[in-house]
């Protein structure tokens, strides 16, 4: 599996300016992690899309900046994990260019690599398919902790990869996949409705 460590998905991927295409376009790539050697991977199978300033779901609704947010302003192709009710890390993809917050929820995976290592973190002797669902399911299974906010998603030959994503040619139909509105926004009112949320139910 060392070969697939240098074929991460380019920083043009997640430089585009369409954050909703982009959520679609990530259902069928494969989630990478590498922490202390143990490599763990999973098909991406569900997601949800956040347009920045103008998104009242958005963490950076109306240009908010904090220290936790700071990340959404980056260059696409990083990661924005923060923490959900102080319990669960929740890992994002951050897209578009410097100063355009947008970013994808990763809110599924289908677990592919490293299952052994997967059921050791959930403390489980099997894995079921709905353990891979919901986005705190995710990063237990993956190993993503808050501190890995701000990591490149995209390669570098200065630094080891920790979190990445490859294009495995894993064929998504148009007729497998579901759109409608995202989960525990109700606050973001009309916004609430817009149908950013993406699952691939396979056929």
């Amino acid at each position: 599996m060392q070969e697939k460590l240098f074929t991460c998905l380019p920083r043009e991927f997640y430089t585009r300016p369409d954050v909703v295409q982009i959520a679609l376009e990530l259902l069928g790539k494969v989630l990478y992690t590498s922490f202390n050697k143990e490599i763990t991977a999973g098909i991406i199978i569900e997601t949800e899309a956040y347009a920045g300033v103008i998104d009242k779901a958005s963490h950076a609704y109306n240009n908010r900046r904090t220290a936790r947010t700071e990340t959404m302003y980056r260059e696409g192709g990083c990661a924005y994990v923060y923490l959900c009710y102080g319990i669960h890390p929740l890992f994002n993809i951050v897209t578009s260019v410097p100063d355009v917050p947008h970013a994808v929820l990763i809110r599924g995976i289908e677990p592919l690599h490293g299952i052994e290592i997967m059921k050791n973190r959930k403390g489980k002797i099997n894995l079921i398919p709905k353990d891979g669902i919901g986005p705190g399911n995710i990063t237990k299974l993956l190993g993503i902790r808050v501190d890995d906010s701000g990591l490149s998603l995209c390669n570098n030959s200065n630094t080891e990869m920790r979190i990445w994503l490859q294009d495995e040619e894993i064929q998504v139909l148009d007729s497998e996949v579901k759109s409608g509105p995202r989960i525990g926004v109700d606050y973001a009112g009309e916004d609430a409705k817009l149908p950013y949320r993406f699952q691939w139910i396979k056929k």
